[in-house]
């Protein structure tokens, strides 16, 4: 089996507006349809991963917050980047408005 890191985007400042514009109700479906996705994916994930918060840009010369579009992260097992897109194209991630999903193969090294 190959492992491929899969990143879970989102346009920028959607998170925040989506925290701002629902109902604690609607936040728990979203988080339900998380676990139910997982839980039902468990065996093709090798790392379920999580969401991820701000980030800091990092050079050999400085670290500068900054933002992107990556709202969290899991790593897939599968045969190959085909069964690991159809994997991806299930995720609870595109209920957000404009959201979509990157998805690399992870190498040993």
């Amino acid at each position: 089996m190959k492992k491929f890191l899969v990143l879970y985007m989102m346009p920028v400042g959607a998170m925040e507006e989506m925290m701002k514009n629902s109902t604690p109700e609607e936040r728990k479906a979203g988080m339900d349809s998380w676990m139910a996705w997982m839980e039902a994916h468990k065996a093709d994930l090798a790392d379920r991963g999580s969401g991820v918060g701000k980030n800091t840009r990092v050079t050999k010369d400085s670290a500068v917050e900054t933002r992107n579009e990556v709202g969290g992260y899991s790593v897939v097992q599968a045969e190959s980047m085909e069964d690991a897109v159809k994997i991806a194209q299930t995720s609870p991630n595109f209920d957000m408005e404009g959201a979509y999903i990157e998805v690399m193969e992870a190498f040993d090294m």
